[in-house]
């Protein structure tokens, strides 16, 4: 085996055991809720609705030519993308999500420990909704788009992240939608033009609020994607840069992550994970 390998190998190794010991380290998880960063604190968001990706009446996010408003069949599948900037948030609020809606930072590690060239590593095909990019097929299809499979779309990714949450299934997280188009993402990257819905699996991800945000009552928030090219840069505790905003926007100019806006809307509940939150939060969903 090469020396190189074996590095790699052996980096692996050390990543995937810091990740486990974090989470064997993390508070034990409550029903629909996930974990979170902000303001330097350990949060814990409890989800008492689902999700919702805003289709405007002139959208045509299933690319068929047919706006929104008459093409009843597109509303019929929730279309999330990741690439786009509706004008109008979940909340009903006109205008610019930014300015009306607060935003949670996703970050999906896009880079990949071992440099794995394996398309069956890849988040497989199971209990995944029909026309998702699923198993070898995505695998193959990042490989070529990245020189690897990252660790935000394997089934087992080496670095530690907070979705899924611990238990569930690679693919998916509490009350998010199971897969998301990345059409213009790739469109953007590749230089091109969307033309067909690219729906992957939602990816391995960990998240991120303002410190002016992290105790909040229910509300929606707009998803940030945030592509994370470093694994140097991943954050693993809530002290690491990348566990605050200015440390993602810090990322960002020095061309280590990437952020695009989406039409993917959550809502939730912000408060500290170790705080004396479960009785409450439970009494007001009626759980």
């Amino acid at each position: 085996m090469k020396t190189t390998t074996l590095i790699r190998a052996f980096a692996a190794v050390a990543t995937l055991l810091a990740g486990a010991a974090l989470q064997a380290q993390a508070p034990a998880p409550l029903p629909n809720s996930t974990l979170g960063y902000g303001g330097g604190e350990l949060l814990r968001f409890v989800y008492s609705q689902s999700f919702a990706c805003v289709d405007q009446p002139k959208d045509d996010l299933n690319y068929n030519g047919i706006p929104a408003y008459k093409d009843p069949a597109e509303l019929q599948i929730p279309i999330c993308q990741a690439g786009i900037n509706p004008t109008v948030s979940a909340n009903g609020k006109f205008g610019n999500p930014a300015l009306t809606t607060d935003p949670i930072y996703v970050l999906v590690p896009m880079f990949s420990v071992d440099n794995d060239q394996n398309p069956n590593d890849a988040i497989s095909c199971d209990g995944v909704i029909a026309g998702t990019l699923c198993g070898p097929d995505l695998g193959k299809a990042l490989i070529s788009l990245f020189g690897a499979v990252p660790e935000g779309f394997k089934a087992k990714p080496l670095v530690y992240t907070q979705c899924p949450e611990p238990g569930a299934t690679p693919g998916t997280c509490t009350m998010h939608t199971q897969r998301l188009d990345l059409a213009p993402v790739i469109a953007a990257l590749t230089k091109t033009t969307a033309t067909a819905n690219v729906f992957v699996p939602t990816p391995n991800h960990s998240h991120v609020l303002r410190s002016t945000d992290i105790i909040q009552a229910g509300e929606w928030w707009q998803v940030i994607p945030v592509l994370v090219l470093k694994q140097a840069d991943w954050p693993v505790h809530k002290d690491d840069s990348l566990a605050t905003v200015q440390g993602i926007k810090d990322a960002e100019k020095a061309g280590a992550a990437i952020e695009v806006p989406s039409n993917f809307f959550l809502f939730f509940n912000s408060k500290g994970a170790n705080g004396p939150m479960a009785g409450h939060d439970m009494a007001h969903m009626g759980q």
